[in-house]
């Protein structure tokens, strides 16, 4: 008789001998291929020459934790998906596990079906990375779908999502990207600081809510976030906008007018488009910024406000301080701590996630039931660069499911312009010879993933999931030594 195939291959962790045995056997039982260890030493030492689906591994345990495993996987970039299982009185511990890259996370007192329900879903995700058929080209950042893999499990997890809501408010900003990681590090460490931030990015990147994630993560929380686009009001209404004026001030001012700054007191003021603005008012915003008073538009009384300054621009600044464009003293006065939210073409394994989630959104919105893209569809929405990065593909993704209503998005139902782009994109000059194209996409692939670590090898060769050494062998054999 024909030995029955496992649903899937699992390496189980844990000190506890008793949990140890009890998971081993329930898991076998159900089809899977199990190597249990109870010395994590030992499992790290399998993780590196195994290979495997699933790591499951106790939190706390001697010599290395269930952290520094899942942190392994993730550093490696191998295909395996971590679970963590946990104390109740240790949901802090989950949290972490989750954002360094746990696939989920698991309560003690557990029950067997819960382990066998987070276990499916794992095998679920791990098929869906290794056999989604997507072009050879992104199946190496496919892997990146399992890193930070909470941005998914944020949307399906009701408890975590509320206590994340309550400690990060980051759920709203989707990224299992590099840089997206590194925007979520500084938020963190500049939200409950006073700090000017300025945000820098492209038109669409998501500048706005990147500034209420810091103002809503902030000691400010609980006072208002005024909001002013600097580029969308003419100069002469932005600066009565800004600072207000006295009742007779001017023809027409009839009452006294709060400007933003009053309004924003002991809060927040995003003042976004800040390229836009005129050197005279620049100017006269500078000297807020220092001295945190001002006066109305026809008044003599300082007015002294509590606010914090968060600006942002998709313009250079210091290119427009080199063309007198813009004050020197004011650029470097809001670039106290600059965040630069990179384009969608840059970091193009967020794209599932995105269309995960506004596919949800736009569903809910539009009393819609679309299931899903397909294998063809997918390879097409991942090719575009999308010019106008994450608003514009939350634009493609409502259009098609408003025009499709059900059932599963094929080519045909995209947008004629993401065909274009993916045409011209597959374009190749067969005349050069296979080792040619070869060797000119082998540096191409190189040189990208370097601009993205920002020359540091070791995290290019990561995101090329390739060891450190093999990645400088392959420079210098293309001549990029």
């Amino acid at each position: 008789m024909e030995e029955k195939k496992a649903k899937g291959k699992i390496i189980l962790v844990d000190d506890e001998e008793s949990i140890l045995m009890l998971l081993t056997e329930f898991l076998r039982e159900n089809g899977y291929e199990v190597d249990s260890f109870s010395d994590s030493i030992e499992a790290l030492s399998a993780l590196k020459t195994g290979r495997y689906h699933i790591l499951i591994t106790d939190m706390a345990m001697p010599k290395i934790d269930g952290l520094q495993l899942i942190s392994y996987i993730q550093k490696e970039y191998l295909n395996t998906l971590g679970i963590v299982i946990t104390g109740y009185g240790s949901l802090e511990n989950a949290i972490n596990a989750l954002r360094c890259g746990a696939f989920d996370y698991i309560l003690k007192p557990f029950k067997l079906e819960d382990i066998m329900s987070v276990v499916e879903s794992a095998m679920y995700y791990y098929n869906l990375m290794t056999n989604v058929g997507l072009t050879q080209k992104f199946s190496s950042r496919a892997n990146l779908m399992k890193r930070f893999s909470q941005s998914r499990l944020l949307l399906e997890n009701a408890l975590l999502k509320e206590r994340l809501k309550e400690k990060y408010k980051f759920n709203n900003i989707i990224g299992i990207s590099f840089g997206m990681q590194k925007v979520f590090e500084l938020i963190e460490k500049v939200a409950e600081t006073n700090a000017t931030v300025l945000i820098t990015g492209e038109s669409g990147v998501g500048k706005e809510l990147v500034a209420k994630a810091i103002h809503y993560n902030s000691l400010r929380k609980d006072n208002p976030m005024v909001v002013v686009n600097c580029g969308a009001i003419p100069e002469n209404l932005l600066e009565s906008e800004l600072f207000g004026y006295e009742k007779g001030a001017f023809t027409g001012a009839y009452n006294t007018k709060y400007g933003k700054f009053e309004v924003a007191d002991k809060g927040t003021i995003f003042l976004d488009e800040i390229g836009d603005m005129s050197l005279n008012l620049q100017v006269k915003l500078l000297r807020v910024l220092q001295e945190k008073t001002f006066e109305r538009i026809g008044g003599s009384k300082p007015i002294r406000v509590d606010v914090r300054f968060i600006a942002a621009t998709n313009r250079d600044l210091e290119q427009m301080v080199k063309d007198g464009k813009f004050r020197e003293d004011l650029f470097y006065r809001l670039n106290v701590v600059p965040i630069h939210i990179p384009p969608l073409r840059e970091r193009k394994q967020d794209i599932p996630l995105l269309i995960d989630y506004f596919l949800e959104q736009a569903n809910r919105f539009n009393d819609a039931n679309v299931e899903g893209f397909d294998e063809g569809a997918l390879e097409v929405m991942m090719a575009y660069d999308y010019p106008g990065n994450v608003r514009e593909l939350n634009n493609i993704v409502e259009r098609v499911v408003v025009l499709k209503k059900k059932g599963i998005i094929t080519i045909e139902d995209l947008p004629e312009k993401l065909w274009v782009a993916k045409e011209k994109e597959e374009h190749i000059d067969i005349q050069k010879g296979y080792e040619t194209l070869v060797t000119e996409f082998e540096r191409a692939i190189i040189m990208k993933a370097l601009k993205e670590t920002k020359g540091v090898k070791s995290k290019a060769a990561s995101i090329l999931n390739m060891n450190r050494t093999t990645l400088i062998e392959k420079m210098k054999r293309l001549g990029m030594e």
